[in-house]
């Protein structure tokens, strides 16, 4: 017997639909809302928010402290022990936001971002301005890590994820690294400007991208050993953020005070400028969405987040209207 028409359609429809796997990431936003600031004695618009993967809307998570730069889940605690890096130190969760402790004394302050181990995520390193810090029992403590370097401020890291406890370190005087798990440094050839940014390639390890302030965009193809000028079109510039394409190396976007948000599809040999459709071009947060190929979120200087499935050809709105944007991270949902 053959199948009617309205089968046939059904049984096409619902192939097609099996054919796109639903989104799988939370994207949480860590921001302050400059542009129309509450007076509280609580920042009660500001903080951390989130997007539940599939939703459209954002809600707050996580306590109400003052500076909440960044968030970072660890890896294997399947989102139970969470790190917020904030103004006052390092606040800390291990049942997955429920509670909260500050997990650094009144000697730490302004932590910025966190990389973790990954041969044992137990391991933590964070940036602060005032050096990095380093942990072993999943942020619970935390010690100075500071031998070797030069200049001490410091707010962005990262872990070589193909080699554990080798860690790559953006301080005043360039990019630093370690191979003993940030307990010592030496510096790379670098230049010797202050690293705002640094990110390696999810699938070539190898491509590290690194935003400068004053000395635009800088590659690496040997894991950050050595560097390479990238992008004259923001040479001068500061560029406050840069992200790697996790599914492919050859997509990169930085972007900055000034610049917007510039893009390249070629590896970093050529780059062009894909501001236009947003409000400024003042663009502190960059980051490529796992769950679409060519999805790219930017938050610009206080008038909200925008998106794009075109690498930025055309924009939508992302909300978060009036926020200054400090990061951006994915993790994967729990549903």
């Amino acid at each position: 017997m053959k199948a009617s028409l309205p089968v046939l359609f059904l049984v096409a429809l619902t192939s097609a639909c099996a054919s796109v796997p639903p989104p799988a990431h939370d994207l949480y936003a860590a921001v302050a809302m400059t542009k129309a600031q509450k007076n509280s004695s609580t920042p009660a618009d500001s903080g951390l928010y989130v997007r539940r993967a599939g939703a459209a809307a954002w809600t707050h998570f996580g306590p109400r402290v003052l500076g909440i730069v960044s968030v970072a889940f660890q890896p294997g605690s399947r989102g139970q022990v969470v790190l917020i890096a904030a103004a006052d130190g390092v606040v800390r969760s291990t049942d997955g936001g429920q509670t909260w402790r500050l997990t650094t004394g009144w000697e730490v302050a302004d932590v910025r971002a966190f990389a973790f181990n990954p041969a044992n995520p137990a391991e933590i390193y964070a940036a602060t301005p005032w050096g990095p810090l380093r942990s072993t029992d999943g942020g619970a403590t935390w010690q100075l890590a500071q031998a070797g370097l030069n200049l001490l401020y410091s707010q962005t890291l990262i872990a070589d994820s193909r080699q554990p406890g080798r860690v790559l370190l953006g301080t005043e005087d360039g990019v630093y690294v370690s191979n003993d798990g940030a307990k010592t440094w030496a510096r790379t050839d670098s230049p010797p400007a202050t690293a705002l940014r640094i990110v390696q390639s999810a699938t070539d390890p190898t491509l590290v991208l690194a935003g400068t302030q004053g000395r635009g965009a800088w590659l690496s193809h040997d894991a950050g050993q050595s560097w390479t000028a990238t992008d004259p079109g923001s040479a001068t510039a500061n560029l406050y953020t840069a992200a790697i394409n996790p599914h492919d190396a050859s997509r990169l976007a930085i972007g900055g005070w000034g610049v917007g948000v510039r893009v390249s599809t070629d590896g970093g040999a050529t780059w062009t400028d894909r501001s236009a459709g947003l409000p400024v071009n003042n663009v502190f947060v960059v980051a490529f969405d796992p769950d679409g190929p060519d999805r790219l979120w930017v938050s610009t200087f206080e008038e909200g987040a925008f998106y794009s499935d075109d690498l930025g050809l055309t924009w939508q709105d992302g909300g978060l209207y009036g926020a200054y944007g400090f990061d951006f991270t994915f993790v994967p949902s729990p549903r």
